[in-house]
């Protein structure tokens, strides 16, 4: 198993979209990238901790390759808006890749400038590409927030 961490605005949306893609074999939310330990959603939301809301995914690579997810990371999202996803804003909305590895740093570089030549969208990626650091997971009540009201998707 590997794991992939992507920040891409509001993590409900995001994580109900990974959840459905098969080698995805568990997702959590939470907080990375921030100066504050064991943050709370509280604390992130004050725009102060520098936080991104996250996903952390594990999956398995004989059934979803790190590329297939870097592309599913790219649809879902706008990653041309600095630090907003829609009506969301602030640095936690932030577009981000938290590279586990070297080779998620290449690919996603590769990713960015593949999408870049590709004219894919009409504004630049904005994007971070950072080393992952530590992941905090949220509050048990947003785990799987979607799924436990019934719905597949929010705003984003």
């Amino acid at each position: 198993m590997e794991k992939a961490t992507f920040g891409a605005g509001c993590f409900w949306g995001v994580q109900a979209a990974f959840d459905r893609i098969p080698g995805v074999v568990e997702t959590a939310v939470g907080y990375e990238g921030g100066t504050l330990e064991n943050p709370s959603y509280r604390d992130v939301c004050t725009d102060q901790t520098g936080h991104a809301e996250v996903l952390q995914i594990t999956f398995d690579p004989a059934r979803v390759s790190y590329q297939q997810l870097l592309d599913a990371f790219f649809a879902e999202h706008n990653p041309t808006q600095l630090n907003r996803q829609g009506p969301d804003f602030g640095t936690q909305y932030r577009s981000v890749i938290f590279y586990h590895l070297p080779d998620q740093q290449q690919a996603a570089a590769a990713t960015i400038a593949r999408l870049t030549a590709e004219r894919r969208f009409s504004k630049p990626i904005v994007t971070q590409v950072v080393p992952a650091e530590t992941f905090w997971p949220a509050e048990e009540y947003h785990q799987k927030y979607l799924e436990k009201r019934g719905a597949t998707s929010c705003h984003i």
